[in-house]
């Protein structure tokens, strides 16, 4: 497969994330060391460890925290996603990854989910929201809905999952959004990116940032480098006793 990415500098499209249900601290400070040493451009911590992974990162200022809103339902109330993204900036977070109201979405309640992305994107004040789909339980003219009416809401990437649900994001899935939002918006692809092939397909169909669990993140880098013929960094295996939440 011939290369159409930077492969030493993959981490600048790749988001290291520590949000599912299981991951433990231990994780949190691998994702950390991660995205410290292989300059990734973000760290996406669950919300109760924004804080420490936003301490953490004070001296690298080309690596941003993402703050995870309405994970991973999306259907809490506009008040509770909008006070959690204003809390999530003012710890520290440079963009907000929020999963739309698809409940909503399923029912044909349109203007209540553009409204309801509105708020968080105003919530913001500023800083990038990436709207996530959970393309797993939609059809492909819900998905095609749900694209265009985070693009007229304001949001700066549409993103296809959470990572929680059944089934991947696929090449297929980014290519149909491209199609329907043309250059309005940037894509975001995380839930089933775990190859570094998948993810340059992916960039060649039209994608431009990734969110990688942290279990899947250090295999997909390493790889890179080594096609590159570059020495991967060397991670930490352990930590300081010291190094507490």
């Amino acid at each position: 497969m011939k290369e159409s990415i930077n492969l030493q500098e993959i981490g600048r499209i790749m988001d290291v994330s520590t949000v599912r249900t299981d991951v433990t601290f231990t994780e949190v400070k691998q994702m950390l060391d991660i995205v410290k040493k292989y300059h990734c451009i973000c760290a996406s911590p669950m919300p109760c460890f924004t804080k420490y992974t936003v301490d953490q990162l004070k001296d690298y200022p080309d690596i941003v925290t993402t703050g995870v809103v309405g994970f991973p339902g999306g259907a809490e109330t506009t008040f509770v996603k909008t006070a959690t993204a204003k809390e999530l900036i003012s710890l520290g977070c440079e963009e907000i990854d929020m999963v739309i109201n698809v409940s909503a979405l399923k029912s044909g309640l349109y203007q209540m989910v553009e409204d309801d992305i509105k708020a968080v994107v105003d919530a913001a004040n500023g800083y990038p929201v990436k709207t996530i789909l959970e393309i797993c339980y939609l059809t492909d003219d819900e998905i095609k809905r749900a694209s265009e009416i985070g693009v007229k809401a304001g949001a700066t990437y549409i993103k296809t999952g959470t990572g929680w649900g059944p089934k991947p994001t696929t090449v297929e899935t980014v290519k149909l959004i491209r199609s329907v939002i043309g250059n309005s918006a940037k894509i975001k692809a995380a839930g089933g990116v775990r190859s570094l092939d998948v993810l340059i397909e992916m960039v060649d169909a039209g994608c431009d940032r990734f969110g990688v669990g942290v279990r899947s993140a250090s295999t997909i880098l390493e790889e890179a480098y080594k096609r590159a013929g570059i020495e991967p960094p060397v991670l930490c295996t352990e930590f300081s006793e010291n190094d507490n939440y």
